[in-house]
């Protein structure tokens, strides 16, 4: 049983996807700017304003955990689960998550995130 709410669960979650989601739009950023696209410079743009999004998420996400004496640490991780460490006020619980759980929660984090900017751009036209 765990004694985090909800809200401290999200917080920790968070922690772990928006990451992992930042390294994804660099590797994409990198494909993109090696690959034969005639015109990369919409798709750039795009990323770039997403990860600034996340970017700017993941530093609230941060200052929230701090406030409230919480870490995370990425104990283990093999080709099945990866095992993180939640620490908070005085406590330490262990968490498996199933690795394809993560990547489909990034997955959907992405179009959301790619969804939400396009509406934005669209909006300011």
């Amino acid at each position: 049983m765990t004694r985090l709410s909800k809200e401290q669960i999200n917080l920790f979650e968070q922690a772990i996807y928006l990451p992992l989601l930042l390294i994804v739009l660099e590797r994409d950023t990198s494909v993109i700017k090696d690959s034969g696209i005639k015109l990369k410079e919409p798709y750039l743009t795009l990323i770039d304003q997403v990860m600034r999004k996340i970017q700017l998420q993941l530093k609230q996400i941060k200052a929230d955990m701090k406030q409230q004496h919480m870490k995370l640490h990425k104990l283990k991780q093999d080709e099945s689960f990866t095992m993180y460490a939640f620490l908070f006020n005085g406590y330490e619980e262990h968490h498996n998550y199933f690795n394809p759980r993560i990547r489909n929660k990034v997955n959907e984090l992405l179009m959301q995130y790619i969804l939400k900017t396009e509406e934005s751009i669209t909006n300011e036209k």
